[in-house]
């Protein structure tokens, strides 16, 4: 008998765990495949060794500039992607620490949900049955594979996912991504940077899913000067091998590449493991939720991929101590107006909070300033090449913080600021009145919230 199962490792699902074993709940954790799920092991970091890898490469390209002399620089990829699996190797382990330090019995075999029976789950692993009073289902998302023509035939040898990209030992001379969002976007980024022709075929009008297309846009400026090729509006019809075709201004067009990508979104994992057994309301194959993390089924709570949304794992994590805190009795409240959101492309895409887009159609009168990074003494001492922005958007009449958006080196370090200003609803007075120390990047807020005295 257990307090709380738990079917998904992911980063939701172990930080639930970790939090409520802590708390001195019985607590069972299944995972079928890697302990981490896929931002661990396929995702969020092994995607940033990889870029950091790049980053590198850069820097030794443009540090003449900088007075620094580097002669015969080269790039060596088995050893990034040797790397990159030690760094997951060693977090792997180090959340397996976390859950034995917090008493969790870790199960690593695919769940199965019987059913309730009275006030209890149950739940088959391996041919055992456990019984929860609470269940946390935090099984994730996969890949899309676009069902074209062509594509089933060359999956795995030319068309690739986010689980193959990662792993290659040779940087292909050419590659075309199907999809012009995050994960896309990364990859593009970073292939385009050791070495590879990188073409970028996407659906939308514009690049960077969510992000302000205004933003998206300048990205994809700096990525064109850089050689990269996007067909935008394009519909994929179908792969041949090398050869990707799609239709675009009623015309069909071709491209070519060593290697395809296709990221073309992902979609919450909710079949396969018995969840009809609990009879949950879905919205298509998305979990419902409420703010608390609660399903319609009493006791059984649904966070991260599986319940659609942001799909981010920082919002995975949360819900996850959401959900716990509702079985501790403690008062907890999901909320999204803070969330924020990352590409780590070079520059970096960062937004939280709304876009004008979306104040236009509330409508919400808004204010609007919008700088360039070089206002920043440290961007300016640190940064050569490139180009960059500061937006932020503040209520006429409040005068507080609706939304902030980056393009910029370091974006992903300053986002946290601008959420938390937008989560405590700081106005415009208390936000000058805060400090930033000097010099940082992230102290043209500062430059920035003055221009609206």
């Amino acid at each position: 008998m257990h307090d709380l199962l738990i079917i998904g490792g992911g980063p939701g699902g172990y930080v639930a765990a970790e939090r409520a074993g802590k708390a001195g709940l019985s607590v069972a954790l299944f995972e079928k495949n890697k302990l981490g799920g896929v931002c661990l092991n396929e995702g969020c970091i092994p995607s940033k060794a990889l870029l950091n890898s790049a980053k590198l490469l850069r820097h030794a390209s443009d540090s003449d500039a900088f007075g620094v002399k580097s002669e015969n620089v080269s790039y060596d990829q088995s050893t990034v992607v040797k790397r990159k699996n030690k760094v997951v190797r060693k977090l792997v382990l180090g959340v397996k620490n976390q859950m034995k330090e917090a008493g969790v019995e870790l199960i690593e075999q695919g769940a199965t949900i019987l059913g309730k029976e009275g006030d209890l789950f149950m739940v088959e692993a391996d041919g055992v049955t456990y019984q929860g009073r609470n269940l946390i289902i935090a099984t994730g998302s996969e890949s899309v594979i676009l069902p074209l023509p062509g594509v089933e035939e060359a999956l795995g040898e030319t068309v690739l996912t986010n689980r193959e990209i990662l792993d290659l030992k040779e940087v292909p001379e050419s590659l075309v991504v199907i999809g012009g969002g995050v994960i896309g976007l990364e990859m593009a980024c970073y292939y385009q940077a050791v070495g590879s022709k990188v073409t970028v075929i996407e659906m939308l009008d514009h690049i960077a899913g969510n992000v302000d297309p205004e933003i998206g846009s300048r990205l994809q400026q700096v990525y064109e000067k850089l050689g990269m090729i996007f067909h935008l509006s394009a519909r994929v019809t179908r792969v041949d091998k090398n050869t990707v075709f799609f239709e675009k201004d009623d015309k069909e067009q071709t491209a070519e590449g060593e290697l395809i990508l296709m990221s073309c979104g992902r979609r919450p994992v909710s079949t396969g493991f018995g969840l009809e057994t609990l009879s949950v309301d879905m919205n298509r194959s998305a979990i419902k939720v409420n703010d608390k993390m609660e399903t319609s089924c009493a006791g059984c709570y649904a966070i991260g991929d599986v319940i659609g949304g942001y799909m981010l794992a920082h919002a995975a994590s949360r819900e996850g101590e959401v959900a716990v805190n509702q079985i501790l009795g403690v008062d907890d409240r999901m909320s999204n107006r803070a969330m924020p959101a990352v590409i780590y492309t070079d520059p970096e895409v960062a937004h939280v909070g709304m876009t004008k887009a979306e104040l236009d159609e509330a409508p919400i009168p808004y204010l609007e300033v919008e700088l360039p990074m070089g206002w920043s003494g440290r961007y300016q001492a640190e940064t050569e090449r490139g180009t960059g922005l500061c937006r932020l958007l503040l209520h006429e009449e409040k005068k507080t913080l609706l939304g902030c958006h980056l393009l910029t080196p370091y974006a992903s370090e300053m986002v946290l600021a601008f959420g938390i200003m937008i989560e405590q609803e700081m106005t415009l007075d208390q936000m000058k009145r805060t400090i930033f120390p000097h010099p940082t990047v992230c102290e043209i807020v500062r430059e920035a919230l003055f221009q609206l005295a």
